[in-house]
């Protein structure tokens, strides 16, 4: 028996929402720790790990360890019939073949379950090997997400530049090209705001723009 109960549902919209673009099938496990998937996009670029930690929710029950074969894109529809404040319940039963989503008003005044098909999917657990990185940015995810924004109405990729003065994101297509630098700060009073650069060397990388878009749909930000 799985159940699983979510008060801040908008959490779980937002996550299917940022990676059904990226992954099209996945598993989704749920043990005693918590409700995870782990994927591949189609041309194996991206890998796609998320944890919902069980004490992240109101109410967990996962009597044994289970996998969920669901489509992301049939989930995120479903998920899209509950309100930004509702209340998510997950259910599903030990050898069903179906998994029962249930969304409730704060106010528990209108109450909607949905039932969506199981598939079975052939997935295997990739490592993902502990890294030794030359340089770590950290920077607010709204910058982030702004930068990469603005610069795919210029160019396709971009190119990450790390210095000790700052992070540089440069963009290149066929109307011009652009550079945006962030130099590092460190905001005592807003810690949130500050820019922080950890790096045993200069770096630069290129990156496509259509991946950082994607990713950057899983950071804080509202639902609208």
């Amino acid at each position: 028996m799985l159940e699983l109960r979510l008060v801040q549902g908008s959490l779980l919209k937002k996550v299917l929402e940022a990676i059904k673009e990226l992954v099209t099938d996945a598993n989704f496990d749920c043990s005693g720790t918590g409700f995870s998937l782990q994927a591949m996009d189609s041309s194996h670029v991206a890998l796609v790990a998320l944890l919902l930690r069980s004490e992240g929710f109101e109410h967990y029950r996962c009597d044994r360890n289970l996998s969920m074969g669901m489509n992301l894109g049939n989930m995120a529809k479903m998920l899209r019939c509950a309100g930004n404040d509702d209340i998510i319940t997950i259910k599903a039963d030990d050898g069903s073949d179906t998994v029962t989503f249930m969304f409730e008003s704060p106010n528990q005044d209108k109450i909607a379950d949905f039932e969506m098909k199981l598939m079975d999917i052939d997935s295997e657990h990739l490592g993902i090997p502990d890294s030794e990185y030359q340089a770590i940015v950290r920077m607010p995810s709204s910058e982030f997400s702004s930068i990469c924004k603005d610069l795919s109405s210029i160019g396709d990729t971009v190119i990450i530049s790390v210095t000790k003065e700052g992070v540089k994101f440069s963009t290149a297509g066929d109307i011009g090209t652009a550079n945006i630098v962030c130099r590092q700060n460190n905001t005592v009073d807003k810690p949130e705001q500050s820019t922080i650069i950890e790096m045993q060397e200069p770096v630069s990388l290129t990156f496509a723009l259509r991946y950082m878009n994607s990713f950057t749909k899983a950071s804080h930000q509202p639902l609208f």
